[in-house]
């Protein structure tokens, strides 16, 4: 699939991601490169990823399995690449979790913490909030308003990254086999 806006040319992504303090990485990314069209936009967008990834307060393994759960019930293969590598090499989370948090209320691999916050993101695609069932699940494990805030933002940041990286249709970088570890990704959806 032909992504719908041009990326950006690398050398300029990577100069405005630098004066952004973005590292090449992430700037020379396919994500990054399409929103530089959007210069202002992009500086706000990934303000708001940097904080959430590298000054969280939520703990970057439930960021991370938020994240896939969006990613597989979104249907977002970008999303879901992306993430794959973050949540298994530096948010500790396994390839045999990733799988699970496709179906994960069938999973005994899952905490309490995890739990509610994976019900979280249901609640939140399903009926557009957390339901007080699931927020005092989520209060009881998270505890800190802070952290709570920060869940309720991560959802709905990765909810919104979901919808701009499918609108745009962003496409994975190179060569790269879609949904790992397995392949396998969700029905499309209507």
């Amino acid at each position: 699939m032909k992504s719908r806006i041009e990326p950006m040319p690398l050398e300029d992504a990577v100069r405005l991601g630098s004066a952004m303090g973005i590292g090449e990485v992430q700037a020379g990314k396919n994500a990054f490169r399409a929103l530089a069209r959007h210069p202002d936009l992009v500086r706000h967008l990934y303000g708001l990823l940097t904080m959430l990834a590298s000054r969280n307060k939520l703990d970057s393994r439930l960021r991370e399995l938020i994240i896939m759960r969006i990613g597989w019930t979104t249907g977002s293969e970008y999303e879901w690449f992306q993430h794959y590598r973050i949540a298994t090499t530096q948010a500790g989370v396994t390839p045999e979790e990733i799988l699970a948090v496709r179906d994960w209320r069938k999973s005994e691999l899952f905490g309490p913490a995890e739990r509610a916050v994976l019900a979280a993101v249901d609640d939140t695609r399903e009926r557009g909030k957390v339901s007080d069932a699931v927020w005092a699940e989520c209060e009881q494990h998270l505890r800190e308003p802070a952290v709570l805030i920060e869940m309720v933002v991560a959802i709905g940041n990765w909810i919104m990254f979901s919808q701009i990286l499918q609108s745009l249709q962003v496409s994975i970088e190179g060569n790269s086999a879609p949904w790992p570890p397995d392949g396998k990704g969700p029905a499309p959806t209507r």
